[in-house]
């Protein structure tokens, strides 16, 4: 007899799959999908999943895929499910895993369910918490898709079409150590240069799109030293690549010039994680997504997001990719929880979109 969907779901969240810890679990699943979907399943080089189907009860030949992300945030390790009351919460102080296994879970029922479906191929990314790894490093030479549903939102009335330019940076400042005590003039102090530096750029919600922020500073070993090193790690973003590249100068030169100004040194590591990207509300893979939360009983909401996703790294590797929900609560705290009717409705809102490509829609 085969498992219910939330029977699926807590078997899999068992399974730790914090980031960069996903081979056992991506080893489980693939067994699942080649003897339980009969998919043909393969490896990338980077450990991404791919299985395929042919279609089933339809003519259509271009292929859809469906994708989620196997990793977990921290505190992933030793989850243990309970439902109560129709919804499923973690017992411990873990995460519960809903980003991204309710996906997977939604994905896989709404394939064994569907009375027919175009060619599919599911995409099960690695590392998606920790950059989007998986997506950026994803063999597309053995993806046949043009277009691709990424279920990873919350909300699963919502249709996600876009989001934003995000720069990232590590940031080394270089001062000079001395005795806080005896002879601090000789010292440079690579805190004071951060914070200097901090306090003279624009950070948080820089506009409506366009957002900036220091997440990290480490720095100094003992009290009373003068600390001749700080580390950063920050981010900007925006809806508007322009933008988000012209608040990147802004905090880059807020560091080079606090450095200057205190005789420090700075060494900064600039990267474009990925470009803003927005699809056409009236395009094909938009309208059916909308379609088919509609056919579900829910109200579409398309937007855009000044969040990361697989779908926007895609869309810049040239896959169109939108994202709809998995009906999750609480995502990457210890009180996150899903009901199970929500495993449910992501399970026929994929139905309702496998049977319009099935039938030519």
């Amino acid at each position: 007899m085969n498992k219910s969907v939330a029977e699926l779901f807590c078997e899999w969240v068992r399974i730790d799959s914090e980031s960069g810890n996903e081979a056992e679990f991506i080893g489980v699943l693939k067994e699942f999908l080649e003897q339980d979907l009969g998919a043909t399943c393969m490896l990338d080089g980077y450990g991404n999943l791919i299985a395929k189907l042919p279609a089933k009860n339809s003519d259509a030949t271009d292929t859809v895929a469906l994708a989620a992300h196997a990793d977990t945030v921290k505190p992933g390790t030793g989850i243990e499910p309970v439902i109560e009351n129709g919804v499923i919460r973690s017992a411990g102080a873990t995460i519960l895993g809903a980003d991204d296994k309710a996906g997977i879970a939604e994905i896989v029922e709404a394939v064994r369910t569907a009375d027919r479906h175009p060619p599919v191929e599911i995409l099960i990314t690695r590392e998606e918490e920790i950059g989007l790894c998986g997506a950026k490093n994803l063999d597309l030479s053995l993806v046949n898709a043009k277009r691709a549903f990424i279920i990873d939102a919350d909300d699963q009335s919502e249709v996600v079409i876009g989001g934003p330019t995000h720069v990232s940076f590590d940031i080394t400042v270089i001062g000079r150590a001395s005795h806080a005590g005896m002879e601090p003039e000789k010292g440079i102090s690579a805190i004071r240069v951060a914070a200097m530096a901090i306090a003279s750029m624009p950070e948080g919600r820089i506009d409506h799109e366009t957002t900036a922020n220091i997440g990290t500073i480490q720095g100094g070993l003992i009290r009373n030293g003068v600390p001749d090193r700080v580390e950063l790690k920050a981010e900007c973003r925006s809806l508007n690549d322009e933008k988000a590249l012209k608040q990147a100068k802004k905090m880059r030169d807020a560091f080079t010039e606090a450095a200057a100004k205190a005789g420090a040194q700075v060494e900064i590591k600039e990267e474009i994680e990925y470009r803003a990207s927005t699809l056409d509300p009236e395009s094909e893979i938009v309208k059916l997504a909308a379609a088919a939360v509609r056919d579900a009983g829910l109200e579409p909401d398309i937007k855009v997001l000044t969040g990361g996703t697989d779908a926007l790294v895609l869309a810049n590797r040239g896959l169109e990719a939108v994202v709809i929900g998995f009906g999750g609560y609480n995502a990457h705290a210890i009180e996150e929880y899903l009901p199970v009717a929500s495993l449910d409705k992501g399970a026929e809102i994929l139905r309702h979109l496998l049977h319009r490509l099935a039938d030519g829609s």
